[in-house]
Formats: C-alpha cells, structure tokens, sequence
C-alpha cells in the first residue's frame, strides 16, 4: 500500500488536538503532500463535536491504536484468478507478475483457495503418477486453450466442467477397444496421432472428446461420423507426448487451489497472525474485507519491511499520552506546546515547540511562513482551537502571537472572537446526565516523574457546583484510574470559566497526602484561586510535590 503519514493529536484528544491535526494536514495537501491524512486518537468531546458539526467540517479518522496491524505490512498490487481459468494460464499470469501466489476467487470476487506453485505441482504430480487412472476435472474449451489446439467439431457446452478420464491411443486395435469398454460410463477423452484406425475406433465409441496431435486432421467420413455421434474432435499442435503432459495443465484453478490457506483481516494485528503465517505451506496469507473480497496478501517477507505509515504528532511529545503503539514507526515531526517529555525517534526529526496558548496558533503561523493562505474553514478550525486552549484568551498561557494569531484568524472568517468563545466553552461546558467516567477520561493526560506515574484531568464548567454534588461518583472514578494506572495519584482539574478558578478533586496513595501544599476546600478537594491551565499552573504544581514527595 502507498505510505500515509498520520496527523494525530494525544489520547483523549481536546479541541485543540483535533483541530490541530485537520489545520496541519490541510497545510500539507496544499504544499503538493496527499500522503498526510488527519487522525485522532479518542473520541471527540462535546465541544470539538460541537465545532465541526457548526461548521461542517468532516471529522478526522478514528484510530483507537497504532499496534501493528496487517493493513500496515500487506501488499494491495495483487491479482486474482477466476475459478474456471486453467491452471496453466494461472502460471503464465504468475510468471509475467513475478507472483509466487494468486488468490482464487469466484465470479463475484469472493475468495475461494490460494494457487500456490507448491500446491499446484503436487496436484499435477498426481495425476501423471502412472500408478494412478489419469482423471481430473476440466473442460473441453479448457483443454483446447491450453493446448492452443484446432478446434473441428464441438458439441455441448464447451465450458462445462466434467471429469475427464484421459487415454493415449497407442497400442493396438484389441487391446484399446477393451480399455475404452472398461471406462465406457466415464468421459473419455483420448489423445491420437495420425493412426486413422483409432481415430474411428473413438468415434464409433462416442467418446467425449478426441484429440489429434501433431496438427492431424481427421478425415471427411470420420468427421461425418463424428458429427452424427457426438463425438468432439480438436487438433493440438504438439506431438503426443507434450500434449500429453499438458493436458494435466487444463484444469481450472478451483480444482488446484489449496483450501487450507487461512484468510487473515486488515485490522488483525501482526502478533496474531505470525503463528498462522509461520504453518501456512507457502508463507503467505490472503487479506480478505467483510465480504470475502480479496484486497491483499501478506508474507513473512512483508514483516520485515518498514510499515507503510509514519506519523507526525501535534499538540504532545510524551510516549504516555500518545497512541498506543506510536513506538512501531517513525516520527516525522511533533508541533506542541506543552513541556518536553521523553519520546525517543530513530532519527532527527522536525521539532516546533514554542510557548504559546496552542498549537492552533503554532499551525497558523505555519501557513503564514509557508505563504499558503489558510482556507476559511480551516480558519475557523483553528481560531476555536485557541479560543478553547485559553480560555478566549484569558488563561495565563496566552502570548501575545495567540491575540495576534486569534485577530487574523477572527479577520478571515468574521467570526467574532468573544461571542465564538462563549459558544464553544458554553458546548463544553454542558454536563448534565454525563456520567462521572466519561468526564474524566474526555481529557485526561498521563505523566512520569521518574518512576512515578499520574493521571491529570480537566473539564471547564461554568459552575462546580454540580461536581461537588456528585463528589462520591467522581472520587470512586478517580480511585479507579489512579489503580489502573498504577500511579501515585489521579486528579481532576474542575475550572470554573467565571471566575477563572479551579478546584482539584484527588485520589491518591495516603503517603501523598502530606505533601500536598493546596488550600483545602474539604476532604479530597481543594481549591486553586487563579489556576485555570493545567499545562503552564497545573503541572509545574503538582511536579514539585512529587519531587518532594519522591526525595
């Protein structure tokens, strides 16, 4: 498959992530790159749901992981064959291709068997075992393409399949009318040279099927007789013995087609599919959709090529907010904002992390240095992107590039930049019947400080009120979160878009407790005057108590 490079935002993706990757890989389409496709790692929040349905805009794939899967690896360049094409025209297509397999497929296109050279030269080595009767499946416009022979007369339906039963009139008068009594109930097709007298032994015979060799004609009166009795008669152009050898290559390919091929899916992941690949005779496997349609086949020589997507990672640089899996592949470039984290890369990359409110602003500026002019809808994208990331540029982390990002951004598509604000946080801010699970891990990021592991999340209300009523709901979420993740502490950032305050609902291992240095509210909860991001007041706070705590 032709390489993709995804655009992807953290786990539990915001509105900046989101909308951080559709502005970027729209900036890398207009440069001339189709190879960059937009991607998100969660589903959307209410708000950036909210966003591009107001501007209807299409949302960005969801890729719930990054584990190696089988569309990664596959080739998709693949042909099939037909069920009634002949084995020999199957190996001439396999040889101009310089394919080792071809799947086979009926007339629809759903998979059948798997034409391997392995399994067919056995096929083949069965029939011309001479300890064995030579019959097989075929048909007479098989066997005469096969041949390229003439054909002279031809009765019934030339594709009709039957089991031949194969003879060489070789020997004499007697003993070859007894051979051909012997099958009498069976289709008998014969191969004879220029020998007149078996020509019309098979005719009186009414064999199905008579073939000359060498480029022989029969005779008018034989072929009279031919006509009368049923007989089919066609000329092949090689001697006796080649066309006796090749006749085996007429069987369609449904007949060779090894069935104990297993069929593997593209979303199936490599670590599933490596035992099944490691028995199947010729190590490959076919990839098949939801309709048993063919679509690719994989190898064990495809597992150890580079996959065919690499990434590019906005609005994050830490491996524990990323997609699961990110580590398999390569990194292009990250563009952020947040503290520098651990995520190693295999080589040099492109790495724009400058301090601002958003990476919004940091994909706008983008455009305004490539000289590309930001199209209205991806303004629009953008422009809520850091309205949301700064509370409408309220919040402590706002620059003096977001306002100047947010005006230009407000000029393109007349959208007023305080009345978009109090739209989209008002989207957002909306938690009436949402459960407490689903709040918490709408935006919740995962941190290390050394060993030590937590989990911090953040959702913007216009009044906590309703948090705090529901206190026991939340707090047993957080419980469930800090020991999923085996970590010191989870907590939840509740800001109050108002008052551009918070308060932190916290779960933590009791040895913690001592040092946390925030003003108490009451038990569990404590309240954070003036705090309202957790990227630039949230973090560094709770970083300091860790190191202290881990000292």
């Amino acid at each position: 498959m032709e390489k993709t490079v995804y655009i992807i935002g953290h786990k539990n993706p915001d509105t900046d992530a989101v909308v951080s990757a559709v502005g970027y890989a729209r900036l890398k389409n207009l440069l001339g790159f189709d190879e960059y496709k937009a991607a998100r790692a969660g589903h959307l929040n209410p708000q950036t749901r909210y966003i591009f349905e107001k501007f209807g805009i299409a949302k960005p794939e969801y890729i719930p992981d990054l584990l190696p899967k089988v569309k990664y690896f596959m080739q998709d360049n693949i042909e099939t064959v037909e069920e009634n094409v002949s084995v020999w025209e199957a190996i001439g297509r396999m040889e101009k291709t310089e394919n080792r397999v071809m799947p086979v497929v009926d007339k629809d296109g759903k998979y059948l068997s798997l034409l391997h050279y392995s399994g067919f030269a056995k096929g083949v080595l069965s029939i011309l075992n001479p300890e064995k009767k030579h019959k097989f499946t075929t048909s007479i416009k098989l066997i005469q393409k096969t041949l390229n022979a003439q054909p002279i007369i031809v009765h019934e339906d030339e594709d009709k399949i039957f089991k031949a039963s194969i003879h060489v009139g070789s020997s004499s008068d007697a003993t070859f009318i007894k051979r051909l009594e012997a099958h009498a109930s069976e289709d008998i097709v014969v191969i004879a040279s220029d020998r007149e007298d078996i020509h019309k032994i098979c005719i009186e015979h009414k064999v199905k099927l008579l073939i000359t060799t060498s480029g022989c004609v029969i005779n008018k009166e034989l072929r009279e007789l031919a006509e009368k009795n049923g007989v089919s008669v066609i000329v092949s152009p090689y001697s006796t013995s080649p066309t006796s050898m090749l006749i085996a290559y007429s069987m369609p390919v449904s007949a060779m087609g090894d069935t104990e091929i297993h069929t593997v899916h593209i979303n199936d992941t490599v670590a599933k599919i490596k035992d099944i690949l490691k028995d199947a005779h010729c190590k490959y496997l076919p990839v098949i959709d939801e309709e048993n349609k063919v679509i690719g086949m994989i190898s064990e020589h495809d597992l150890l090529k580079e996959p065919n997507i690499e990434v590019i990672l906005v609005d994050h640089n830490e491996l524990s907010q990323a997609v699961e899996g990110i580590e398999h592949y390569t990194i292009r470039e990250v563009i952020d904002h947040h503290r520098i984290g651990a995520i190693p890369t295999k080589n040099p990359i492109t790495f724009i992390n400058r301090p601002v409110g958003s990476t919004s602003t940091q994909i706008a500026v983008l455009y305004k240095e490539y000289k590309i002019p930001i199209p209205k809808d991806i303004a629009s994208l953008l422009l809520c992107g850091i309205l949301s990331d700064t509370l409408i540029l309220q919040s402590g982390t706002t620059t003096d590039v977001d306002r100047e990002i947010a005006e230009y951004l407000s000029d393109i598509t007349d959208l007023d930049i305080k009345e978009l604000g109090n739209e989209i946080l008002l989207a957002g801010s909306n938690i009436s019947g949402r459960n407490a699970g689903e709040l918490i891990r709408q935006d919740m990021k995962e941190y290390t400080e050394g060993k030590i592991s937590y989990t911090a999340s953040q959702i913007e209300v216009g009044n906590p009120k309703e948090i705090l009523e529901r206190k026991a709901d939340f707090m047993a979420e957080l419980e469930i979160e800090r020991r999923s993740h085996k970590a010191l502490f989870s907590c939840l950032l509740v800001t109050d878009i108002t008052k551009l305050s918070s308060v932190l609902l916290m779960d933590c291992d009791p040895k913690f407790t001592e040092f946390i240095t925030f003003p108490k509210q009451e038990e569990n909860v404590y309240y954070l005057q003036g705090v309202v991001s957790r990227k630039k007041q949230l973090i560094p706070l709770l970083t300091e108590q860790v190191l202290s705590y881990n000292k």
